[in-house]
């Protein structure tokens, strides 16, 4: 599933990275602290490389 705008795709890094242990997760914060604990890290990687060209910064609510 493809990440819904930038801001989506940047929490998904962030929680990725904390994932990896490349971060630490008490530096996590919001949408990548939740990321993080519901999400596996296929299911991050998979919203990380979404490609951002045509993305929104952020999601719009309907």
């Amino acid at each position: 599933m493809p990440a819904t705008s930038k801001a989506q795709q940047k929490a998904a890094g962030a929680a990725l990275a904390a994932k990896r242990g490349e971060i630490k997760v008490s530096a996590l914060r919001g949408a990548s602290r939740q990321m993080f604990e519901s999400m596996s890290e296929k299911q991050l990687e998979e919203f990380a490389e979404t490609k951002s060209k045509d993305l929104p910064e952020h999601k719009t609510k309907h």
